[in-house]
């Protein structure tokens, strides 16, 4: 097991470079009971169909003898940290912290887990989660990146059916003054035809349909290029226009042209017919069919210079129906798909683009299950986090030592045996920075009545975005995975924004640390492991703590004490969720 050696504070930042010591961390909990005004006090769930349990019969179904070799559930401290990361984006406070860990109700967790997913950085998390699952990170163009954050914020606080939000997406060309937003889809990737058709399966289809642009995927018996072209039928009359007078971009369409292709490998072998044409199709779904206009009569508003053509018949108007369909079920199964990877670390189905039958599902009764019962709840993203979170297989430890003298059986993560360590995206990492060092807390107190969670997001939103500029990865390739630049690494030890939320100030992390007497080395300890790591020290790290501080005064005690903040931030067991 690995824990913080405050003796070799100062080479932390190496474990923090290398996820191979990744550890076995025990986290701490929070409070059922909010104490700040952004926590929902009377949840308003709907009343629906409890599948947590179903989820843990086929999970232990997957694997012999998964009851012996499965980890344990969580402690209170693993489970506080691990739920307030995956509904909120942030570590707990220190004081929700001390208040779950002190709570001795059985049904605190699913009190907890309710309250957050009232809350309103729930809807800010989660929006954030979509718009990079939807965006990739994708700079801004044409579309004002704030309206498209406020159009997903909105969708998920009012907990909009996500077959809705997607069809509401792939429906708007923002020509009008409420569609801007949703536009952002289609204008960031400048219509391109053949990235949004690569996008549209690979994002909503759990299909990488790049390789079966020019013929049949060669590795996959199940991707053929008229899927491809079928969704590209959809697209291919689509055409970016911007208005000069109004100086408005939007997403046109004309009236005519089709997808046209063929073959590469037939073309070179000479058994070509020539180029092949489709209606729009979504996979293996029936053909959209559309109405014939007279020669003349396909437009509302005709083509002309300057003028956005407006046909009497959109093609991409019918996408969100026909990709969200009843008839079309790789919709509801990626979807079901995409949000266990998020809250478990991998998926049902592994690499998510990757569902087709010679990749088959690590459990695939389960997977059915989930995609019927999501599909049944009406596409309701709060009602399945909350089966998923409060499913006993979510909350198993992240420890592999506890099974490992078990068995000689090496379970994978496929098996879903032990929680998964996820790295931190930027966005919890630059919101759970704030909250270790205490400078979360520092705003909230400044704010004072005024505080909200939009008001505490404009204090903090600058440090989110030097994180997600650094930690983020390249427009349209965001990182999933963890592996740190000398960048990064200069940046969390010598940038002065990360120094100077480290230092004593009024309320943070050093600051009440330092006000603990120095004769109480148990409450040091506690009040550091607590705000940064959300656990109680053991008594090894107790003993640390207080050697490191012993017989220091003055300027040396306020460096040790930020310097100690710091060495627990820069661990592995910080940087993951576990």
């Amino acid at each position: 097991m690995f824990r913080p050696n405050m003796r070799v504070y100062v080479s932390l930042l190496i474990v923090f470079s290398c996820p191979t010591l990744a550890p076995h961390l025990v986290c701490a909990n929070s409070s059922t009971k909010a104490d700040e005004p952004l926590v929902a006090s009377k949840p308003t769930l709907p009343v629906a169909r409890r599948i947590s349990s179903l989820i843990d019969e086929q999970i232990q179904n997957g694997t012999k003898d998964y009851a012996k070799l499965a980890s344990p559930v969580c402690n209170d401290a693993e489970f506080v940290r691990r739920v307030y990361l995956d509904l909120t984006g942030r570590i707990p406070t220190v004081t929700q912290t001390r208040a779950f860990l002190n709570d001795s109700h059985p049904g605190k967790r699913a009190a907890l887990v309710d309250q957050l997913l009232e809350s309103p950085e729930y809807a800010r998390h989660i929006s954030q989660r979509l718009d990079v699952m939807l965006m990739e990170r994708l700079r801004k163009k044409y579309i004002n990146v704030t309206l498209w954050e406020d159009y997903l914020r909105d969708a998920v606080a009012e907990n909009k059916p996500l077959d809705q939000l997607v069809r509401e997406i792939l429906a708007a060309d923002g020509s009008g003054k409420g569609q801007q937003a949703e536009a952002r889809f289609y204008l960031a990737r400048d219509g391109d035809v053949n990235e949004l058709t690569r996008d549209i399966s690979r994002i909503f289809l759990g299909a990488d349909l790049t390789c079966a642009q020019c013929h049949d995927h060669p590795e996959v018996a199940d991707w053929k290029q008229d899927h491809y072209y079928g969704i590209s039928a959809f697209l291919v009359r689509s055409f970016v226009f911007t208005h000069k007078k109004k100086k408005q971009t939007v997403f046109a369409e004309k009236a005519e042209g089709e997808v046209k292709f063929e073959s590469v490998f037939e073309v070179r072998d000479k058994t070509s017919k020539g180029p092949e044409t489709t209606l729009p199709v979504v996979f293996n779904g029936p053909k959209v069919d559309e109405p014939a206009f007279k020669k003349g009569e396909e437009y509302k508003v005709k083509p002309a210079k300057d003028v956005r053509p407006i046909p009497k018949y959109s093609r991409r108007a019918q996408l969100g129906d026909a990709l969200t369909s009843s008839q079309n079920r790789r919709f509801a199964r990626t979807m079901a798909n995409r949000l266990w990877a998020m809250v478990m670390g991998r998926g049902i189905v592994h690499p998510l683009d990757a569902d087709h039958s010679d990749n088959p599902p690590s459990h695939p009764a389960l997977l059915e299950l989930l995609t019927d019962e999501f599909t049944a709840s009406g596409y309701d993203l709060k009602w399945y986090l909350r089966e998923l979170v409060l499913s006993k297989t979510y909350q198993r430890s992240s420890s592999n030592e506890l099974f490992a003298s078990k068995s000689d059986q090496e379970l994978s993560d496929a098996q879903f045996a032990h929680a998964i360590l996820k790295p931190l995206t930027p966005e919890q990492f630059s919101r759970s920075v704030l909250e270790a060092t205490g400078q979360a807390e520092v705003y909230r107190k400044s704010l004072k009545d005024k505080l909200s969670e939009a008001a505490l997001r404009k204090n903090l939103v600058g440090y989110e975005r030097q994180f997600v500029s650094l930690f983020g990865g390249l427009p349209g390739e965001p990182v999933e995975g963890f592996e740190t630049t000398a960048d990064q690494s200069l940046y969390l030890s010598n940038n002065g924004s990360i120094q100077g939320i480290l230092s004593p100030r009024s309320g943070n992390t050093a600051d009440r640390v330092l006000k603990i007497p120095a004769d109480q080395p148990e409450q040091i300890a506690e009040e550091l492991y607590l705000s940064v790591l959300s656990r109680r020290p053991d008594a090894t790290e107790t003993q640390e703590v207080a050697e490191l501080l012993a017989g220091k005064t003055g300027t040396a005690r306020n460096n040790m004490v930020s310097d100690l903040v710091w060495a627990l931030m820069m661990s592995s067991e910080f940087r993951f969720n576990h």
